[in-house]
């Protein structure tokens, strides 16, 4: 495959709104051992990205600057000391950033193929919720078939994931949702009980669905007040797992209760995971959600997508917290697909 030295991109011009993210001409990156070059057809846009956009996310020392952390494409070169992938392979991948471009590097193990029959646009919005979803819920969460999970948040990407394969997997899930076309959407991809939380306590409602046990599992992204909420909702011997703070991360709570109910409270971060730990949890999708996925029986939810030029106007269509499911750009418009 031919490069070009040169690519379109958008970068963060300054912490701020989304009218900082700005189209910009950069230079093509050049796999490192170990790692391929990706000619991006569509990418992901994830509240990290606006996280980072904002000034309160930094990448890591050794990743590029750009912000996006998932994206389809094919493989346009190969690193020294690379062996999994080969020029043309369709690929879908977690990037440690750098999506916000028609080129971006990522290990060679970081990658999943696209599943069959799934366009790209659908592709890119794969990685960054399903690898989240998958370490937290299952792995960290430890949801078991039979038990009862309850996620914040139903219909954004995260959600709509989490609805999706808990359902799959054999649990009872519940969910909240700010309105009553998201918790209708919530219901339609396996939520039994999807609470409106402007309209119903959620600790009240889950308690009520659960003859007065509570929860076992809870995935929070919203903290605050939400984290003793939580602790109230929570079965004994139940977890919650916390992976983001919309309503910021600091909380009072009673731990008389963590302590008489045995609760365990954990959390994580993505991004920050070493190489090995992401190509671990690559190995569990390929062998636990990809056949899901190939099969039809799961998908992720499609909102809406953008040009890359307008990664604005995406940003701003996500804080509106209007969309229900993924939101992404478009790359390569003439073959990404659409939505």
């Amino acid at each position: 495959m031919n490069l070009p030295a040169t690519m379109t991109a958008v970068e963060i011009r300054e912490a701020g709104g989304p009218d900082v993210l700005t189209p910009t001409t950069r230079p093509v990156p050049v796999p490192g051992s170990g790692e391929i070059l990706i000619k991006i057809h569509a990418a992901g846009v994830n509240r990290p990205d606006a996280l980072q956009r904002a000034g309160q996310y930094a990448p890591p020392p050794d990743a590029s600057d750009l912000p996006g952390l998932e994206a389809a494409g094919e493989v346009a070169a190969v690193g020294p000391n690379t062996h999994k992938w080969k020029v043309g392979d369709r690929v879908t991948a977690l990037l440690p950033g750098g999506g916000y471009a028609e080129y971006a590097v990522t290990h060679q193990d970081h990658a999943l193929p696209v599943p069959a029959g799934m366009d790209m646009v659908q592709a890119a919005a794969l990685c960054e919720t399903f690898f989240t979803v998958w370490t937290n819920v299952f792995l960290r969460g430890g949801l078991k078939a039979g038990e009862t999970f309850l996620v914040h948040g139903g219909s954004s990407g995260i959600g709509t994931t989490a609805i999706q394969l808990a359902s799959a997997r054999g649990a009872r899930v519940f969910t909240t949702a700010g309105s009553e076309e998201k918790c209708a959407a919530c219901r339609e991809l396996g939520a039994e009980l999807a609470i409106n939380y402007r309209e119903a306590d959620f600790v009240k409602s889950v308690k009520e669905a659960t003859d007065g046990r509570g929860v076992d599992l809870i995935l929070d992204m919203v903290g605050g007040d939400y984290i003793a909420r939580n602790i109230k909702a929570l079965a004994p011997d139940g977890r919650l797992v916390m992976i983001a703070f919309l309503s910021g991360p600091v909380a009072e709570i009673n731990f008389a209760h963590v302590m008489a109910k045995r609760l365990t409270i954990t959390g994580s971060t993505l991004r920050p995971q070493s190489v090995d730990a992401k190509a671990a949890i690559a190995d569990d999708l390929t062998r636990e959600v990809w056949p899901l996925l190939e099969a039809g029986r799961i998908a992720p939810v499609m909102d809406q997508s953008f040009a890359l030029e307008d990664a604005a106007k995406a940003h701003e269509h996500m804080e509106a917290s209007a969309h229900i499911g993924k939101i992404v750009l478009n790359v390569v418009r003439s073959d990404a697909g659409s939505i």
